[in-house]
């Protein structure tokens, strides 16, 4: 009978070997007494860990037909930074600190 739980991280070269000669998942899960759950589960979680990569911030809505300007991205980065100290203020104030 095939186990529920298992330390599959010590079958990992096991499995590995048997994935690189061409073994399918059944036939790998039959060979090391798993089942083809285990195997399969083990195997995508395996291909995740390869594909860490690092991650670049998406951005949120539709791209921009042109490119931004400077005196534009100026402009907005001045419009955030004043909101930013707007938002400080009514906490100081709220706080009553001010």
């Amino acid at each position: 009978m095939k186990g529920k739980w298992t330390k599959i991280k010590a079958l990992e070269p096991q499995i590995l070997e048997l994935r690189i000669a061409g073994k399918t998942r059944q036939e790998i899960a039959d060979e090391l007494g798993l089942t083809k759950q285990q195997i399969k589960d083990w195997i995508n979680r395996y291909n995740r860990r390869q594909k860490t990569f690092p991650s670049v911030e998406k951005r949120k809505g539709r791209p921009r037909k042109r490119p931004m300007t400077e005196p534009e991205a100026m402009a907005l980065r001045i419009r955030q930074l004043e909101r930013e100290v707007e938002l400080y203020r009514s906490f100081l104030q709220a706080a009553g600190r001010r």
